[in-house]
């Protein structure tokens, strides 16, 4: 799918398919969800469509789709052969743009019939004041090279995040930033950096590849979309190493999870190596979730590991317990444990005692801090 803005394919050209009467178009429902603040809209045959609304699923009073409605909101934002690549392969991972949101599309079969799941991406971006980032997220956005981790499970607004550091490099440093990402989704003009946003399978066929290529286009900062698998570690890690700051996801829910993770895509005798280069390479770990908030809306909270040099040590030696109690009292480095964040926002009266509660990684520390024992 193209990455540049483009309008969806209008059904009005009376190609593919007719919807039944009586069903909306899929434009009338992406600007339904944009109106109401919806994340997400979940279509599929046999099912009302419905929507995510900070977090929560909720159904809507729209009829039951049926296949030839389904068909033609494909037709909507799809061309023919792209139409034709989700019939061949059952799977279809894309993008699009309104005048008001870009779309990420993803169109998968299922036991009841074809559906699709679409993200609704603000084209404003949220600077790091917006988000009440910590202080230590300009920090690491700051760094010449290095490895930076952003992870989290989907829907804990990674891209929200790294989307506002980029956004904070572009206004502040004179740099080179290549994004590879799969697919494009906030799209940045250059200011005073220059960007250029590569889509996996519209500007690239291979995600290892425009990595590597990345290495030869004199570039300041990469940012991948997701570290995928060890060849993508690999050369993402030996960028950071030769003076590149890299900066890339990981779906994992804690930062010392994360450096696990990564080690598990080496074999026994790699691991030890391994833990070597990442302590060399890594600049932080920002692990984040999401918790819906007292008054309503969404905030989120962080797990930061900052790469300190006994910290370094730490990583080296794989001690993760040293590394953690590094992290509790890790204040001045910038660093924070999740319990500590959630705690913060429950101290400030954003989220309830119920809600960190259920966000906690380790319920019971957090109950033990809420009573004032820790």
């Amino acid at each position: 799918m193209p990455a540049s803005p483009r309008p969806p394919v209008q059904a009005a050209q009376a190609r593919g398919p007719q919807r039944s009467p009586g069903h909306p178009s899929l434009d009338e429902l992406i600007r339904f969800a944009h109106d109401n603040g919806y994340s997400d809209v979940h279509l599929g045959v046999g099912e009302k469509p419905r929507m995510r609304d900070r977090g929560e699923m909720l159904g809507t009073e729209f009829p039951e789709t049926d296949e030839p409605t389904f068909w033609s909101w494909l037709h909507e934002v799809l061309t023919d052969q792209e139409v034709q690549q989700f019939r061949d392969t059952k799977e279809f991972d894309g993008a699009t743009q309104y005048e008001f949101a870009r779309v990420r599309i993803n169109i998968f079969d299922t036991l009841t019939g074809p559906s699709i799941v679409m993200r609704l991406i603000p084209l404003k971006i949220l600077t790091l004041e917006q988000l009440r980032a910590p202080a230590a997220f300009r920090d690491i956005s700051d760094a010449h090279k290095g490895l930076v981790l952003v992870t989290g499970p989907t829907g804990s607004g990674k891209s929200t995040t790294m989307a506002a550091m980029i956004d904070y490099v572009n206004k502040e440093h004179p740099k080179h930033i290549i994004t590879i990402e799969d697919p494009v989704e906030f799209v940045h003009q250059s200011r005073k950096s220059l960007i250029k946003q590569r889509e996996v399978g519209q500007h690239t066929l291979l995600f290892d590849n425009a990595l590597k290529a990345a290495l030869r286009e004199d570039p300041d900062l990469i940012l991948v979309g997701e570290m995928r698998d060890k060849g993508t570690v690999n050369t993402a890690l030996k960028a950071a190493q030769t003076g590149h700051l890299v900066m890339g996801t990981l779906h994992t829910n804690s930062a010392i999870k994360t450096i696990e993770r990564v080690l598990t895509l080496y074999s026994a005798e790699e691991q030890d190596a391994m833990r070597v280069a990442l302590a060399e390479s890594l600049v932080a770990i920002i692990a984040q979730g999401l918790c819906r908030t007292t008054d309503g809306k969404r905030a989120a909270f962080h797990d930061i590991l900052i790469n300190t040099e006994t910290m370094r040590e730490y990583i080296r030696k794989g001690d993760y317990e040293e590394m953690l109690e590094l992290m509790r009292n890790g204040e001045y480095d910038g660093m924070i444990t999740m319990n500590q964040s959630l705690y913060n926002l429950y101290q400030e009266g954003r989220i309830t005692e119920e809600t960190a509660l259920d966000k906690s990684p380790t319920p019971n520390e957090m109950a033990q801090m809420l009573r004032g024992r820790i």
